[in-house]
């Protein structure tokens, strides 16, 4: 006996295999021809708007995997709100701006940006932007994202470019455009300015040293009686000794106790909490603290760079 035939089971229009490969390009492709997008606008058309402009790709190149995650999402969220009762428009656009587009119109060309006009590499920089646009949307669509696609906004159209002079110049008659000093990071190999998300550090292991500063003059706290100025150094101890070229001061805390350590022949400035430590990472046995006095009291004092022609000032902080 055929017990499947015994067996009463749903009956579906759907394939027994996805087939995405051929399936996907047709819904789409019904998506389009039945204006999908366009009804769902019409149908809520008297609906609380959410509306998403959104936050545009660079026209610099193919689509990757960020790109896929990002406008997945977005489309989730959108098609959730057109459920959920809403008027949901969704705008794309591209950045077509920008170091990255230069850098791949240079990359793919072998274009030498010196030796070319502005106006020459501005204008490759636009076709290469359009052309990349045009990819992209292509691409997008394929991810089965709907929006309107036949008119995305781009940076690089005069409108838009009016539009951003005008906000420029009303945000600099209400006085929020102005000259300042800020440290700009600068890309030595780009020639251009970078930003705080685009700077990356290489890890660096590096030895902690002391470093003995030979002494000039003080302004409260004299040499103890006797020494020979030649004969005197403050101790300082640093981790990043690649940076000692660029010091111009010896920090001290005001609230802290300073001394005179003799050592041998010589006499170190030094924090009293901290000889004990280290002169044992020094290696020295035979020392003697000779006076206290106060951080505050050492502050404008002088001792002269080790290897550089200058003086390093005491300051308290």
């Amino acid at each position: 006996m055929d017990y499947g035939k015994t067996l009463h089971l749903p009956e579906t229009e759907f394939p027994m295999r996805g087939n995405l490969p051929k399936r996907e390009p047709e819904i789409l492709k019904f998506w389009e021809d039945n204006k999908i997008y366009q009804k769902r606008l019409e149908l809520r058309k008297d609906a609380k708007p959410f509306i998403l402009h959104d936050g545009p790709p660079y026209a610099n190149g193919k689509l990757h995997i960020g790109h896929a995650l990002n406008k997945t999402l977005k489309d989730i969220i959108m098609k959730y709100k057109t459920m959920t009762g809403h008027y949901t428009r969704y705008i794309p656009g591209w950045d077509t701006h920008g170091l990255p587009i230069e850098h791949a119109v240079i990359k793919n060309t072998g274009l030498n940006r010196h030796e070319m006009a502005p106006l020459d590499l501005r204008n490759k920089c636009k076709e290469y932007a359009l052309e990349c646009v045009e990819t992209q949307k292509q691409d997008f669509i394929r991810f089965g994202v709907l929006g309107e696609w036949d008119r995305p906004y781009l940076t690089l159209r005069p409108e838009f470019e009016v539009k951003q002079l005008g906000i420029f110049g009303e945000m600099a008659k209400r006085g929020h455009i102005y000259k300042g000093l800020k440290t700009v990071y600068w890309c030595t190999h780009c020639e251009t300015a970078l930003a705080e998300a685009e700077i990356e550090y290489a890890e660096k292991k590096s030895f902690s040293i002391y470093v003995k500063f030979p002494y000039v003059s003080e302004k409260k706290v004299t040499l103890p009686a006797g020494v020979d100025q030649k004969q005197a150094y403050s101790v300082i101890w640093t981790t990043t000794p690649w940076t000692m070229p660029a010091n111009v001061a010896i920090s001290v805390n005001p609230d802290l106790e300073y001394g005179w350590v003799k050592v041998g022949d010589e006499y170190y400035l030094m924090a009293i909490e901290l000889v004990d430590a280290a002169m044992k990472d020094i290696g020295i046995e035979d020392y003697e603290i000779v006076n206290r006095f106060s951080g505050a009291d050492l502050e404008l004092a002088e001792f002269k760079h080790p290897f550089v022609e200058r003086n390093a000032t005491v300051l308290c902080g």
